[in-house]
């Protein structure tokens, strides 16, 4: 049987042939085209003067971290974060914390999530939207702000050369592949032991196994995380500093001073309503944690939290859309006029930041740390970024964001209530709407 689609006709072909132009210019923009592709052939040859490393408000910061192939920008945003505030206050510019060690914990934490949920949802029918959503998100290593705080604030941190990446963190495809696997494999056995009306005791004795397994599977990956350490590393004046038998919680209560409590995701999604708190319920990571929840107000709000806390000396968490309008892989520019494609082929496919969210087109796919601006009468033209992709992107794992990418391709900014207006502490009172699993907030 064939399909009932509207054919492309000869006529209709016959027509396209007419309207198009076929031009001496035309023909020049193809073989351009089809010679070095779209992005080079419309690159902009001023844009070096709009990503000048130059910035009148910068925070220091370490080397550049790298998470190499795998999802966990996040987590090393986060921890950039946590790390500046222990080297100005100990003196030691390129301190760097475990992503391992708090990347062990969220994967069990969202294993022990996964499988309440679907012991929860095992009497609806296997096709129902929310258990193909949970099956799907099962392998995920992706993550917010509040993901990254309810590990840590939990099970407190410790020095990278406590617990360094494996192989696994590094590349986490394989862990993956497995760790889904065998999520999808026990949430069937769960629904078919539910199904049977097997007692709750026994349903949850057997969860316990399953998420055994999983620990396990864990320390085989990342290696078992240590319940004491000691730190011992020479400060930026040579200085020895030595403590030993620490505990990673009692490393984060004593040793830093940011209080994650204090901390807030500010966003800027327009195709929803503002002045709202949004909670994705899938994508929590710890049970008994923070909630993930976005604090959706006008852009305006997350800008200046962002310039307030620069010129406090603090970094900021920050979400965006990197792999659109930028050369990210290698010069380390997010500049939307670093290509005119739409001049080049004279067509339009731009959308706003509304409709870009409503069809998919735009997400929040990458997370990093902002530690500088440039101020041009007191209004900022250009941002400095500390990325976690090593040390051979950009200057030194550092790039630059042009204003007008920063409005159109940041959707999310980390903010010390401390440095929100009132309207905007307002709006944290309100009561969390959630929202369903596969909403653009997530």
């Amino acid at each position: 049987m064939k399909n009932q689609g509207k054919e492309i006709t000869p006529s209709l072909l016959e027509r396209f042939e007419k309207e198009l132009k076929d031009d001496k210019s035309t023909k020049i923009i193809g073989r351009t085209i089809a010679k070095n592709g779209f992005l080079a052939s419309s690159e902009d040859t001023n844009a070096s003067s709009r990503n000048n490393m130059t910035f009148s408000i910068e925070v220091s910061a370490g080397k550049a971290t790298n998470q190499r192939q795998s999802g966990r920008c996040w987590l090393f945003a986060a921890l950039n974060v946590l790390r500046q505030e222990f080297a100005t206050k100990y003196n030691f510019k390129d301190f760097e914390l475990s992503q391992n060690y708090n990347f062990f914990w969220d994967r069990l934490g969202r294993a022990n999530l996964f499988l309440q949920r679907i012991v929860r949802t095992a009497n609806e029918d296997l096709e129902d939207r929310h258990v193909q959503a949970y099956l799907s998100y099962a392998m995920d290593d992706g993550g917010e702000w509040d993901n990254a705080a309810a590990v840590i604030e939990k099970y407190g941190v410790v020095p990278n050369y406590v617990m360094p990446d494996t192989y696994n963190t590094k590349n986490t495809h394989e862990f993956d592949e497995i760790n889904a696997s065998l999520q999808r494999k026990y949430a069937l056995e769960l629904r078919k032991m539910v199904q049977d009306g097997k007692s709750d005791e026994e349903v949850e004795a057997r969860r316990q196994e399953m998420l055994s397994d999983i620990y396990r599977l864990c320390v085989l990956a990342f290696g078992k995380p240590p319940k004491e350490f000691n730190l011992e590393f020479k400060d930026d004046k040579g200085n020895y500093q030595q403590f030993l038998g620490l505990k990673p919680k009692e490393f984060l209560d004593k040793y830093f001073d940011t209080n994650l409590d204090d901390f807030v995701e500010l966003v800027d999604y327009p195709d929803h309503e503002y002045n709202h708190v949004y909670w994705n319920e899938m994508q929590d990571n710890v049970a008994g944690g923070y909630q993930t929840e976005y604090v959706n107000v006008d852009f305006k709000y997350l800008q200046q939290a962002i310039i307030d806390q620069l010129k406090d000396g603090h970094i900021v968490w920050f979400g965006c859309d990197v792999g659109t309008d930028s050369d990210a892989r290698k010069r380390g520019w997010l500049d939307d006029k670093l290509y005119r494609q739409s001049e080049l082929i004279d067509l339009d496919f731009e959308m706003d930041k509304r409709d870009r969210l409503a069809t998919r087109q735009g997400s929040a796919s990458h997370c990093m740390a902002i530690t500088g601006v440039n101020l041009v009468d007191g209004q900022p033209d250009r941002w400095k970024i500390e990325n976690s992709w090593g040390e051979k992107v950009g200057e030194a794992g550092y790039m630059t964001m042009t204003q007008s990418w920063f409005e159109k391709y940041c959707f999310q900014v980390v903010a010390n209530k401390k440095y929100l207006p009132k309207e905007v502490l307002d709006v944290l009172e309100t009561k969390p709407i959630k929202v369903e699993p596969w909403d653009t907030l997530f």
